[in-house]
């Protein structure tokens, strides 16, 4: 049974919106034929479909190509685990008030083995019972970047015992990195892919409201 949208787990305040698309995804009628062949370079060596992120970042080619490089080593190339991984991207997808954010890497999320579960209390953050003590302290940093800018001291300690000083790195720049994007997917008003707002209001997880 599909969820309408105003029965849907969001966060206070509501998701940010402009109130338009500000900038709007390419389509074929509307890109150029090497835009068109990087579409489909992206398709087959992303392993990702062309969504309206991408679309929308491809009217600046040279910030696409190497924006891309670089978000591919953290998502899906990542060296971290991907159940916490997602779980990151999750939760600064709330805090930030994404939509886009949110609603696609609930679709990534469950297709990486996170479960509903895990899903329905990201809104309850490093408060919701259950997490394991890394994954409470994965909650804990992403609110306290969100929040001060800087990851705390018992948080960060609990992490490097578990990643150690690489992966920690690599934690902090996820963190980090898709704060920015929520930046421009909220700024630009990118709207959620048809298919995807098909799966989020299908998803299992709206059994616990914010």
């Amino acid at each position: 049974m599909n969820m309408p949208i105003d029965q849907q787990l969001t966060p206070p305040g509501g998701w940010k919106n402009p109130g338009r698309v500000r900038l709007t995804p390419l389509t074929l009628e509307t890109s150029t034929r090497a835009q068109r062949l990087l579409m489909r370079i992206v398709n087959k060596v992303g392993r990702l479909e062309a969504s309206n992120l991408f679309l929308m970042l491809m009217r600046n080619f040279r910030l696409f190509w190497n924006w891309l490089m670089f978000a591919k080593c953290l998502m899906p190339y990542g060296r971290i685990d991907r159940r916490d991984t997602e779980l990151v991207i999750l939760r600064v997808g709330w805090n930030c008030r994404s939509r886009y954010e949110w609603g696609q890497h609930v679709d990534i999320g469950l297709r990486a083995g996170v479960s509903a579960e895990d899903i329905a209390r990201i809104p309850q953050g490093a408060e919701a019972p259950g997490w394991e003590p890394h994954l409470k302290a994965l909650m804990q940093a992403c609110d306290e970047f969100h929040h001060e800018r800087m990851i705390g001291e018992a948080s960060w300690s609990v992490l490097e015992a578990h990643y150690g000083p690489r992966l920690l790195l690599e934690v902090v720049m996820l963190i980090g990195h898709y704060e920015m994007l929520a930046g421009v997917l909220n700024s630009t008003g990118l709207p959620l892919d048809t298919r995807l707002e098909g799966v989020l209001a299908a998803a299992p997880i709206h059994g616990r409201r914010a």
